[in-house]
């Protein structure tokens, strides 16, 4: 196991903590965990508030970089949307040409398989034209500059999905397009991975606000999406990072003000036990990410102890679930937890789909869900 160290709590609810620095459930707002029902005809039983207004937010037209661009109402009615086409297209069988006539570049500078196959497949569905362009096909910022390449997609399709090494392509491409910019992925943040989180978890849970989630891994991009987010939903986070991991200081600094103005936990230690104590969900990630091969035996010396087991979870709560992006490696969580009931990381991975087309229909039209307002 990695060296114990104390807890940081670097923004946190007013509340104290017990001396076995086990949080205590009556400051959290209770949420139902019992597992996510359907009707008997096995279509979803929507859970539901007359939040109106969710109804009223409008994203026609914005870009998508980060979480931390989008307020609460504004990510609640992103899951809305996706939950929505979900419903009507899988459970309903509805036809839904919601972007018929369109098209979406997709730039990919690193391979995929959950990104390329969610969004190429939904924006068919929904009735568009993907255009799937690899480094091969279109040299971003090397044959062409970056403002140009923005400049040409824009008169040539509707939107651009980028999956990039840089974040800075991302906000290059937005600075000088006038469509759409989507972040596939980039090395700051991956915020589609947490829309499919957040959905997964709403599914499951029945609600989100007052859960707990556990980070135990590298402070990687996907860790800096869910920091960007969770305390916009009322979601408690608990993060444990190898020393010299941790998440990067200017998220660290937003994500504590955000903590603080929701009036949520977050928590940061290098102990997995002690950030997984109390919780609802535990998240893993690779920990060693495309670009970082070199430094591959470094970093498996360096987690060691950061496995997720049946023993972590011995001390999360009693209903805990499993949640990774993929594709995973037997280091990060055994085997016993990964293909577990408790692993929801299958409807995690299909919920990629429905979330990146909610997104998608949510920037290009004005469509309003039909579907009841989910429970958040």
């Amino acid at each position: 196991m990695p060296p114990t160290t104390p807890l940081m709590t670097v923004s946190h609810a007013p509340y104290h903590s017990s001396d076995d620095s086990t949080p205590p459930t009556t400051p959290l707002r209770t949420v139902s965990h019992a597992p996510y029902h359907s009707s008997e005809d096995g279509q979803p039983r929507w859970l539901f508030v007359g939040a109106a207004s969710l109804a009223s937010v409008n994203l026609k037209g914005r870009s998508f970089l980060t979480l931390k661009d989008f307020n609460s109402d504004e990510i609640k009615r992103l899951l809305w949307v996706s939950g929505d086409l979900k419903h009507r297209i899988k459970h309903e069988k509805q036809y839904l040409p919601l972007l018929q006539g369109k098209s979406i570049a997709m730039i990919f500078e690193k391979r995929s398989t959950r990104t390329r196959m969610s969004t190429e497949t939904g924006f068919a569905l929904l009735g568009g034209h993907p255009c799937f362009l690899t480094s091969q096909d279109i040299h971003l910022g090397v044959n062409e500059s970056s403002t140009d390449t923005a400049r040409v997609l824009s008169g040539l399709c509707d939107i651009v999905l980028a999956r990039v090494y840089s974040h800075s392509t991302l906000e290059d491409l937005d600075k000088e397009a006038s469509i759409p910019i989507i972040n596939g992925l980039s090395d700051l943040y991956h915020p589609i991975q947490i829309l499919a989180d957040f959905l997964t978890l709403q599914e499951h849970y029945g609600s989100l606000s007052g859960l707990t989630v556990s980070w135990v891994g590298d402070g990687n991009n996907v860790l800096h999406s869910f920091m960007m987010t969770a305390a916009k939903l009322g979601v408690h986070l608990r993060i444990a990072t190898p020393e010299g991991y941790g998440p990067d200081s200017s998220v660290l600094q937003e994500a504590q003000r955000l903590s603080k103005q929701h009036g949520t936990q977050l928590v940061l230690t290098s102990d997995p036990v002690e950030a997984a104590r109390g919780s609802n969900v535990l998240v893993t990630d690779t920990w060693v990410s495309m670009g970082q091969e070199e430094e591959k035996k470094k970093r498996l010396k360096d987690f060691h102890g950061y496995q997720i087991t049946m023993q972590t979870g011995s001390v999360a709560k009693p209903d805990w679930t499993f949640l990774h992006c993929l594709p995973r490696k037997q280091e990060e969580v055994d085997d016993q937890v990964f293909y577990s009931s408790r692993s929801l990381v299958f409807p995690e991975a299909e919920n990629r789909k429905w979330t990146i087309m909610g997104l998608m229909v949510s920037l290009l039209t004005d469509y309003t869900p039909q579907i009841p307002m989910l429970k958040f």
